[in-house]
C-alpha cells in the first residue's frame, strides 16, 4: 500500500502548475545559478555595524541561549531582529497560552 504524503496549499499549488502549464527547462542553467548564487551571497551579506547597550542579564541570557542553539551570540541577535522585521519572531508564551 503506498503511503499518502499530505501536501500542503503551495505543493499542490506547484504540482499543479507543473502538469497543467508544462514547465520549460533554464536556457542557460549554468548563469542562472549562478545569478541565484549571487543574490543568495548579497542576501546574507551583513554589510553594517550596529552597536548597542543592554543589561548584563540580557546579554548572558542571550550567550546562553546561543550556546544552547550552537550559534555565536551576535548571529542569534542577528537572526531574532530579522525575524522580527518579517513577522517571524514568534512569542512562546502567548503560543502557550493558546494550545
Amino acid at each position: 500500500m503506498r503511503k499518502v504524503k499530505f501536501l500542503d496549499k503551495e505543493e499542490k499549488k506547484l504540482i499543479n502548475s507543473l502538469e497543467n502549464d508544462g514547465w520549460q527547462p533554464v536556457a542557460n542553467l549554468s548563469n542562472w545559478k549562478t545569478k541565484l548564487a549571487k543574490a543568495a551571497t548579497n542576501t546574507l551579506t551583513k554589510d553594517q555595524r550596529m552597536n548597542i547597550r543592554v543589561t548584563r542579564s540580557d546579554l548572558d541570557g542571550i550567550k546562553l541561549r546561543a550556546a544552547e542553539e550552537g550559534l555565536p551570540y551576535q548571529t542569534l541577535i542577528s537572526s531574532i531582529i530579522h525575524k522580527y522585521l518579517t513577522g517571524r519572531l514568534v512569542d512562546r508564551q502567548m503560543f502557550r497560552q493558546h494550545a
